[in-house]
């Protein structure tokens, strides 16, 4: 009997952290995958890697969203069954100095790719949003569902949310398009084969490349923004998600998507977006539901490395929470997915990528890497 096409995936910002785990995971499901990344914050390397790793190949452009020829490009070479949107800036201390940045590229690179999808008429979309979306839980004390209320804190958050409404107004007007948004919380770990991971370019934007930092020797100590919450040890609680747990999320999301396309109708509504009720548009969150402190992932991460880990007391920053936790139970629900992995896991898979690869990425690629990464990882340009 003949055998199936594989489904082509278009991964924008796919070299990225999650976007790598993500191309990794589609590939064992057996998709087909192209990957648009400018590579500002990433490297084709994690791609090379994917490749070696399951012997299969990955058709990769170095380019941005805003570039409509590009993307008209790609969209007329290969036949797109799916988008998964994860191209973006998402530093949230960065977003406060250059806001303009964060807009033009988040919601604007974003226009540019809704408007090529909707010009060759491909209709499936996952995109990668954020918890930053909620602000400040109305209670600190309660897991926080998709139907909570969106307050951004800063310019990154509104500029995630602003990506929201684009979508949601798409579908509102487009009965044929689908789109799954999904809202994650923190995620950390790596592959456990070691091979891709975390390799977060300047100073890192999250808690676990710090104590991997200080762990590795590349810093001294870690400061604790806050230690007189009222939590069971004083320090912040948040809901830490595996990457590799989060990336399947956005592989279980396709064909969630799919079905909206399929099987929705013109309804129109004016109703809040963060309800969902547009039959061809919803909302996920993607966390464990379970409150992690940040001196327990310091504990665990000094367990897992039998290393010793400074850390002093730092005063609160502005805006933050005492605790931010996922209801995960619409994602268990409707799409069949939870986080399965500890956080012993995410502490684990995290030092044996950092260890193995105590500079992260090394390898330079000159000038435009776009082409095709073969089962050996080699780059054959266009």
């Amino acid at each position: 009997m003949p055998t199936e096409t594989p489904k082509t995936i278009f991964v924008t910002g796919g070299a990225g952290y999650i976007g790598s785990h993500t191309v990794l995971e589609l590939l064992q499901e057996s998709y087909s995958v192209i990957v648009l990344d400018n590579l500002s914050n990433s490297s084709p390397e994690s791609l090379s890697r994917i490749c070696a790793l399951l012997q299969k190949p990955i058709t990769f452009y170095q380019g941005s969203l805003s570039k409509s020829q590009l993307l008209d490009k790609i969209f007329t070479t290969h036949k797109v069954w799916a988008v998964i949107h994860f191209a973006a800036l998402k530093s949230a201390p960065e977003s406060v100095e250059k806001p303009l940045d964060y807009w033009g590229v988040n919601v604007g690179g974003t226009m540019g790719l809704l408007e090529a999808m909707r010009r060759h008429g491909v209709g499936r979309l996952v995109f990668s949003s954020t918890a930053a979306v909620y602000g400040t839980p109305v209670d600190p004390t309660s897991l926080i569902p998709e139907t909570h209320q969106t307050v951004p804190m800063n310019p990154y958050g509104r500029s995630k949310l602003a990506v929201e409404h684009l979508i949601r107004d798409l579908c509102t007007t487009t009965p044929s398009f689908g789109a799954v948004i999904l809202r994650y919380f923190n995620p950390v770990g790596a592959h456990k084969s070691g091979k891709i991971g975390e390799d977060p370019k300047g100073q890192p934007g999250n808690l676990v490349p710090f104590v991997l930092e200080v762990v590795s020797g590349k810093r001294k100590r870690i400061d604790i923004t806050g230690t007189d919450w009222e939590t069971r040890d004083g320090s912040g609680v948040r809901d830490f998600i595996h990457v590799v747990d989060l990336a399947k999320g956005h592989v279980a999301s396709l064909e969630r998507a799919d079905f909206l396309a399929s099987s929705s109708s013109s309804t129109t509504t004016t109703s809040s977006p963060t309800t969902s009720p547009i039959p061809n548009y919803e909302i996920y969150n993607m966390g464990s539901g379970l409150g992690t402190s940040v001196l327990e992932i310091i504990k665990t991460m000094s367990a897992v490395t039998s290393r010793p880990i400074d850390h002093v007391a730092a005063p609160r920053r502005a805006g933050d929470v005492a605790q931010v936790v996922a209801d995960p139970a619409r994602a268990n629900k409707i799409l069949g997915w939870r986080a399965e992995m500890t956080v012993k896991d995410m502490c684990e898979d995290a030092w044996r990528f950092k260890e193995a690869n105590p500079e992260g990425y090394t390898s330079v690629w000159e000038g435009d890497s776009s082409g095709v990464l073969g089962v050996d990882g080699r780059l054959e340009r266009f």
